[in-house]
């Protein structure tokens, strides 16, 4: 019987060039992002410049991380406390966590079994919440039918915020995740595309909502040490009505980013080939589900999630503790109680209103999750992909 010996959390090494940027600025001593020499530009102000090229947008600001990120993005463009925010129900703590932090009160949208924001539910909470702000999670990499949410916001004048955690490089029908709403997050965690350990980027198009995210970032009055940031005249009132939240990315981080960002396409390539394997494998299971992706979805394949097709949660769990046993790891979206970074909506109870969706529930209850990191070769795709068919044949 085959076994599986790689782990799952292995991320590939940091790139010699990022290790050599990240050596120069340790021999610097130049950490804090405004350490400069006059006339110099931070490796964080121009890891902000090289993401908005990458991105296209105009304007980028690098902070602590993912969960930083999305806090930011939700004060900048107003959200106060006690107002009413979409949200979809699939997606990860630090999500519901930042709506938390921030005094939002959530309305959960149901999704449907592609993982995918159910568009009609949303409509419907939509009209009936009368919220006037979204936060769309493209979770595990899936992006929902953005003309559709699209039309929805902009009818009902919802402002849009994309946490694109799992999207970074990704694109929908051309336009890449994150260039949809009025602000997008992205995380630089280690299991994301890519590594600084912790960090998180926002990006947008709107000069105020840049000012007060570069603001609450930690930037003092600083904020004239940013490149892909407003003019100074943007701040002059924005400087003094947004607090200050030290929340900055330092120079060592992004100068171990900025050689990432150059390789990153690539990456995506190499993440979508083992993706396809995997694919291709558990097609052949007559008792798992692969959700088909449309051809327009240009995701980013490092993780791979699908659905088990009796839903007993005692067969469910008989067979992951196998797959376990065999070397594979697997998160199941089904129990109650959270267990390492899988959590379910109604585990966040730190809310006090937490609706009940039968239709996320059922759809959670038989959603399985593996990672796909780069550490593994196409041979071991088809091998993890091998034991978790062979153990399904006997649910």
């Amino acid at each position: 019987m085959k076994t599986f010996e790689k782990t799952f959390t292995q991320q590939e090494s940091i790139p010699e060039d990022a290790i050599s940027k990240a050596i120069e600025v340790l021999k610097s001593g130049r950490l804090h992002r405004y350490n400069t020499n006059p006339g110099e530009d931070s490796e964080a102000a121009l890891l902000e410049s090289e993401y908005a090229a990458y991105q296209g947008s105009q304007f980028c600001i690098a902070v602590a991380s993912g969960g930083q990120a999305l806090q930011i993005a939700l004060r900048a463009v107003g959200l106060q406390p006690g107002d009413k925010i979409l949200a979809n129900a699939y997606t990860l703590a630090p999500v519901p966590g930042a709506i938390y932090a921030v005094g939002g009160v959530p309305v959960f949208v149901e999704i449907g079994d592609d993982w995918l924001t159910d568009i009609e539910d949303l409509r419907k909470k939509a009209v009936s919440s009368g919220a006037k702000f979204m936060m769309l999670s493209h979770m595990r990499g899936h992006i929902s039918d953005m003309e559709a949410i699209g039309n929805i916001c902009n009818e009902l004048g919802i402002i849009l915020i994309e946490d694109c955690a799992h999207t970074m490089g990704a694109k929908w029908k051309g336009e890449k995740s994150g260039n949809f709403g009025k602000v997008a997050c992205f995380s630089t965690q280690t299991y994301k595309h890519i590594n600084s350990g912790e960090g998180g980027i926002i990006t947008t198009n709107d000069p105020k909502v840049a000012a007060r995210s570069v603001i609450l970032s930690g930037s003092y009055m600083l904020f004239d040490r940013h490149v892909a940031s407003p003019p100074s005249s943007v701040y002059r009132d924005v400087k003094l009505e947004t607090p200050n939240c030290s929340a900055r990315l330092d120079n060592l981080r992004a100068a171990i980013l900025r050689p990432q960002l150059i390789d990153l396409d690539m990456n995506i390539h190499r993440w979508n080939e083992r993706y396809r394997v995997v694919e291709d494998v558990l097609r052949g299971s007559k008792n798992l589900k692969v959700v088909e992706r449309p051809d327009y979805e240009e995701f980013v394949g490092s993780s791979f999630q699908f659905h088990i097709l009796h839903p007993d949660a005692k067969e469910i769990h008989s067979f992951i503790e196998r797959c376990v046993q065999r070397g594979v790891e697997i998160k199941w979206f089904g129990p109650e109680e959270p267990k390492a970074f899988t959590s379910r909506y109604d585990s966040w109870r730190y809310f006090s209103d937490i609706p009940h969706l039968p239709e996320t529930l059922k759809v959670l209850s038989t959603t399985c999750d593996i990672r796909v990191p780069l550490t593994f070769t196409l041979g071991d795709c088809k091998t993890i992909a091998e034991i978790i068919v062979e153990e399904s044949e006997v649910l």
